[in-house]
């Protein structure tokens, strides 16, 4: 087998044990929670008796790994299985939820991934001067800030001092694009802010380190300008770093979208996710939990292939 193909496979069967143990992790976490699904649906006036025959027809009383293994093939078959607290199918639930997050997650990238390469580039092009400074300041303060601090601070300047955008991102099939671009705009400002620190210091980082290489000072002797042995030396050569970096942030606009979407209300998976945590819908935070996993193990695989073929050394291994 290739070197490549056998690196890959090894990767893939990874991130399936990685997946595996997530499903185990997010089930037992979930289990331990104090109160059950049948105290939140019938309430704090249910005798015993009630919750005794409800617990008994939801299947509560089974011991917690046949709950486990049923789910888990039923997963397996593509069978998300049933809401505890009312009854919905969690796949036809999840589907809008899960369109609207990546929507959110789609524009956020779309922003912030080539403006943090844009900074990178600047900050390494004027290293250690005051653009440098600049850049790096005004982003690890970003980064140092609580999602739903920034959240509130935008939603307080733009929505109720200026007006320009709404404060909740409500949005439905009948809102035009432009529509619901505006019913975004500040989660996406929020996001932004939140993942471009970190991209923008490792794309900094990964070329500085290329820049120490003897062919960029063979290049520099040459009389090549600064911009053109960024563009056409260093940058290609620190791509593999910088890829791992954005997938790890795209992973997070998925994943970490939770607080900003309770924040605004935001109709996605997280919002959907909090709902049925305080719940205790054990099926429907094990779907969610196990799509945000799979999504975050995938974009990290998508990384670590990118790296590979992007690594000679790796491609051709000795």
């Amino acid at each position: 087998m290739h070197p490549v193909l056998k690196l890959v496979a090894q990767r893939i069967a990874l991130g399936i044990l990685l997946l595996l143990a997530a499903s185990v992790l997010i089930f037992a976490g979930t289990v331990m929670l104090p109160g059950d699904v049948a105290q939140q649906i019938l309430g704090q006036g249910a005798t015993p008796e009630n919750l005794a025959n409800l617990r008994e027809e939801l299947g509560l009383n089974d011991p917690a790994i046949t709950r486990y293994f049923s789910w888990l093939g039923g997963f397996l078959q593509g069978d998300l299985g049933t809401a505890l607290t009312n009854g919905r199918d969690i796949a036809e639930s999840i589907g809008g939820r899960l369109k609207n997050t990546l929507f959110l997650a789609f524009w956020a990238a779309l922003i912030s991934v080539p403006l943090a390469i844009i900074l990178g580039l600047l900050a390494v092009r004027y290293k250690n001067r005051w653009p440098d400074k600049l850049i790096s300041g005004i982003t690890l303060t970003t980064i140092s800030i609580p999602e739903f601090m920034i959240g509130y601070i935008l939603i307080f300047v733009l929505a109720i001092q200026l007006g320009w955008f709404p404060s909740v991102a409500l949005m439905n099939d009948s809102m035009s694009l432009l529509q619901k671009l505006n019913a975004i705009a500040i989660p996406v400002m929020v996001l932004t802010l939140v993942v471009l620190a970190h991209m923008m210091r490792m794309t900094r980082a990964a070329i500085l380190n290329v820049m120490q290489s003897a062919y960029i000072e063979t290049a520099e002797l040459k009389g090549m300008g600064m911009l053109k042995i960024i563009r056409k030396h260093a940058f290609p050569n620190a791509i593999a770093p910088i890829v791992n970096v954005v997938m790890i942030n795209m992973a997070y606009l998925v994943v970490g979208v939770v607080v900003v979407e309770v924040v605004f209300a935001y109709p996605g998976m997280g919002q959907y996710l909090v709902d049925h945590v305080a719940k205790r819908d054990v099926p429907v935070v094990q779907a969610c939990g196990l799509i945000f996993a799979a999504v975050y193990i995938g974009l990290n695989l998508i990384a670590d292939v990118v790296s590979i073929l992007a690594n000679p050394r790796l491609r051709h291994p000795k």
